[in-house]
């Protein structure tokens, strides 16, 4: 019987980017949960510890519209294959570093890796899902994101408390060599190859640059110092440059003409938002699971696990209901459960049962299974097919700036209830040592996660305005 390649492709494509969807996500949720120990072994300080955290997604975001330009020009397979191979050397690195500052710089090296995987695994999956099952392939893409997740709080706190922290960076190793070898054996260059145009490395420069001055600002000392103020305000104008310099590119790698499509931007704006008050929900229950309840690193890792449950089976369902609906109220009402879940967890006490708990977590789980593959699936399907590697660069871009800025965002926040110097002191240990701070350091998580659930509520404006039922884009934008 002949093969039908074209037929059957899709599912292979889906296969080997759900390997590397699920690497990522163990990644960052097994970091999170081994944070206080890891910062308790090397002697780090709370800046190492949001760098250990965010410098992944940090190098991520610089060069993810980098990496999306470029796929659409050479093909994005051969960088997607490249992306396991660093990633896998770069967690080797991680697990033998002995200080503070090595781990950064190798958590920066795996971001780098990352950011091959993530600016091309969308896009491989856009070009290869016909439309009327796009999202229900995104959807499965999205439940390896939380099995991943799920593992990774789980194992975290089994190989903390039965090894160390090192084995949490060489369990990705295997997958890595595994996933480096299956996509360089299965993966084939179906997309069409954009027309060669001249880089734009002044926008592309200008805005890593002014990212990484925001993300100083802060996390070096206090962000509410006048010489913090000072170097965030930097950053901001950098942000303003970067605008303008686009707009006179011929060829912008941050290509501002695809926010000409209601969708494209509605979506966007909607996934930032979110992002930048989500993202930090995993480190803020980390804190008040383990330094308020005083729960171990492993406990903590097991009561997350209904959370990822939820999103791991909702996912692939939500994404198939895109498929016939639309995305606009599927994500909508994801949007209205996250800030659901944050209020909540807000209200959460140091008495507080398992139960309060979980009833937070279910409306996390929730509200990110209805958002994600609706909100995505919104956003590429509007773009057309030679644009879907630097629109996904934008689209994970954006997500990866509020997910870099979320952490510090949500310590900043904490910062106006409780001083910086004794909050430092307290997220750098694996117990609160004075229990009459315990007050004051929940009411500064308290405080967080009220503002965060507010700043979500607004992202439902832009994501009902994005109108009915989405319908593909039929015309270029113009350049």
């Amino acid at each position: 019987m002949k093969f039908n390649w074209k037929m059957d492709y899709k599912w292979v494509v889906l296969s080997v980017t759900t390997v590397g969807t699920f690497m990522a996500a163990v990644d960052q949720s097994i970091v999170i949960i081994g944070l206080p120990t890891i910062l308790q072994d090397l002697h780090a300080t709370i800046v190492h510890g949001i760098w250990i955290i965010t410098g992944y997604t940090l190098m991520t975001t610089i060069l993810l519209v980098i990496l999306g330009r470029i796929a659409d020009l050479y093909g994005r397979v051969r960088l997607y294959n490249l992306g396991f191979a660093i990633f896998t050397v770069g967690s080797l690195a991680c697990a033998l570093s002995q200080n503070g500052e090595q781990l950064i710089i190798f958590r920066l090296l795996q971001g780098v890796g990352g950011a091959f995987i993530f600016a091309n695994g969308v896009a491989i999956i856009t070009d290869a899902f016909p439309k009327e099952q796009l999202g229900m392939g995104l959807g499965t893409n999205m439940m390896a994101l939380n099995l991943g997740a799920i593992v990774g709080y789980t194992l975290s706190g089994v190989m903390i408390t039965y090894f160390n922290w090192r084995s949490i960076f060489y369990v990705n190793v295997p997958i890595g060599i595994f996933g480096t070898v299956w996509g360089y054996l299965r993966l084939k260059e179906i997309a069409h190859k954009a027309e060669a145009v001249k880089f734009d490395y002044a926008g592309t420069i200008l805005y890593a640059v002014g990212l990484s001055i925001i993300l100083l600002a802060l996390t070096i000392g206090d962000p509410l110092s006048a010489r913090n103020i000072a170097i965030l305000a930097a950053g901001v104008a950098v942000f303003i440059v970067v605008i303008f310099v686009e707009l006179r590119q011929k060829f912008p790698t941050l290509d501002l003409a695809l926010f000409k499509i209601r969708l494209f931007a509605a979506g966007n704006l909607a996934g930032f938002l979110n992002s930048l008050a989500f993202s930090c929900g995993p480190f803020l229950r980390s804190l008040y699971l383990q330094l308020i309840l005083g729960y171990s690193a492993i406990k903590a890792g097991i009561i997350l696990i209904p959370m990822e449950i939820v999103v791991f089976v909702l996912s692939p369902i939500s994404g198939r209901l895109s498929d016939r609906y639309g995305g606009r109220i599927l994500s909508s009402v994801g949007l209205a459960l996250n800030a659901s879940a944050l209020i909540w967890f807000s209200t959460l006490n140091a008495t507080s049962s398992y139960s309060a708990v979980l009833i937070s977590l279910m409306l996390f789980g929730f509200g990110r299974a209805l958002f994600m593959p609706p909100n995505t699936s919104s956003i590429m399907g509007s773009v057309p097919a030679d644009k879907r590697g630097v629109a996904n660069g934008i689209r994970m871009t954006l997500n990866m700036t509020g997910g870099v800025l979320s952490v510090p965002f949500s310590l900043l926040l904490m910062t106006l209830v409780m001083p910086y110097n004794k909050l430092s002191v307290i997220v750098n240990s694996t117990q609160l040592n004075n229990a009459n701070e315990m007050p004051v350091f929940l009411h500064a998580i308290n405080h967080a996660c009220l503002i965060l659930g507010i700043i979500i509520l607004f992202a439902i404006i832009p994501s009902l305005l994005r109108g009915e039922k989405e319908k593909p884009a039929l015309v270029t934008p113009e350049k």
